[in-house]
């Protein structure tokens, strides 16, 4: 089985490394991170590379693709060959994943058209002008896409899809051998829960908080 990760410009590391180091504990299983051209991509703090092993026009086939968010999503809107490649390798696909405002690429090939899916919590009403129907899941499943909410979330949509794959007992024992079993020190990771004036802070596009 292949697993393919999409790599692009600014994108976000913890939606692409969140769900491989789930994916890639499952037997029998290529994982592979892909991009236009082979290479090193860079995140959306410029700090850190991915080396995308092949190229989309090698990765025509894969059983499972993944699509991370970030910042970069707006410039990959618009980049035809990459929303192309979705299109095209979605008609053999088992799994459709994406994180975060990764859904927003789907969405554009025309994939979540009618469907239900999430994204990170700010990209809701974009999500919903591609056709798709947000809700504020964590992941999502309808049919055979498998979208997740906002970064973090990548790791519950990778140990979902790990049960769906190698049943759940397996996917127990990587939830165990990886540890996780979270426990943050701050009950504010939904806009239910945090703060309403830092809420409504970042939704007026104040991000000056954690730049």
């Amino acid at each position: 089985m292949q697993i393919a990760i999409l790599l692009y410009d600014r994108f976000t590391s913890l939606d692409a490394v969140g769900p491989y180091e789930m994916l890639c504990r499952m037997p029998d299983t290529e994982t592979v991170f892909v991009a236009e051209r082979p290479g090193p991509v860079t995140n959306d703090k410029g700090s850190l590379r991915i080396l995308a092993e092949k190229s989309l026009d090698e990765v025509r086939t894969p059983d499972v693709v993944v699509v991370p968010g970030g910042p970069g999503t707006r410039e990959a809107l618009r980049d035809e060959a990459l929303i192309g490649w979705l299109r095209a390798v979605d008609a053999a696909t088992t799994w459709t994943t994406s994180v975060c405002s990764g859904s927003l690429l789907l969405a554009a090939a025309g994939l979540l058209k009618g469907r239900r899916a999430t994204t990170h919590w700010l990209g809701y009403d974009s999500l919903a002008a591609f056709g798709a129907e947000p809700t504020g899941e964590r992941v999502v499943t309808d049919g055979k896409y498998l979208t997740a909410a906002g970064v973090s979330s990548g790791i519950d949509m990778g140990l979902t899809l790990v049960g769906r794959l190698a049943g759940d007992e397996y996917a127990q024992a990587v939830q165990l051998l990886t540890e996780y079993d979270p426990q943050p020190p701050y009950d504010a990771g939904s806009p239910a829960k945090a703060p309403a004036e830092l809420v409504a802070r970042l939704r007026s596009g104040d991000h000056a908080v954690v730049a």
